[in-house]
């Protein structure tokens, strides 16, 4: 995948045909449900089994943004052709400092360097924040190209647990891969800011 991404004012993506990288907005959140229940129903990228409704979209928008992080989609022609977001890693409060991202295409956008500008904005994005490590839960050792678009923006694969999920009659490994995010753990973060 090539392409690269800046988010702020709706800067354009160079993601093969004119697309738009953004903040998202409720005004999204149809074609957002849409793509996702898509990604639930037909493959093992996701662990749920029933797509959430629109309204529960919604709220986890609403919590992306309570938490301070981005929610981006890439918009091409009025249409939304994929999202991504980042999300607090675990609750507890040692955590702070980690995120996790989500990157979700519309069926049939794989390929055209979306992924790439989507992740790319939102790591930009991230870097401007306290946060200071990225993860990626990626469902499926067999999941190449998720893999592959995290490796190349600086992820390394941290590890893979086996079997750890089931659906559609098999068992999914989760492997994990990580990046630092401005200094990383070179330096204490700034906790005044908390």
């Amino acid at each position: 995948m090539t392409g690269s991404a800046a988010t702020q004012g709706g800067l354009p993506a160079d993601s093969g045909p004119a697309c738009m990288i953004r903040d998202a907005t409720p005004d999204d959140i149809a074609q957002i449900q849409q793509i996702y229940a898509h990604h639930v129903l037909s493959s093992t990228a996701t662990f749920e089994v029933t797509p959430p409704t629109a309204a529960e979209m919604t709220e986890r928008l609403q919590k992306v943004h309570d938490a301070g992080l981005p929610w981006l989609v890439a918009e091409r022609d009025g249409r939304v052709v994929g999202y991504c977001y980042a999300s607090p890693y675990r609750p507890r409060p040692a955590y702070r400092y980690t995120i996790e991202d989500s990157v979700y295409l519309a069926d049939g956008e794989s390929g055209k360097g979306i992924g790439r500008a989507l992740l790319t904005a939102l790591i930009e994005r991230c870097e401007k924040g306290p946060w200071r490590q990225m993860i990626a839960v990626i469902a499926g050792t067999q999941n190449q190209s998720s893999i592959a678009l995290h490796r190349n923006l600086g992820f390394a694969h941290v590890g893979t647990q086996p079997d750890t999920g089931y659906k559609f009659g098999q068992w999914i490994d989760v492997v994990f891969m990580q990046r630092a995010l401005g200094p990383g753990g070179t330096t204490p973060p700034d906790e005044s800011a908390d």
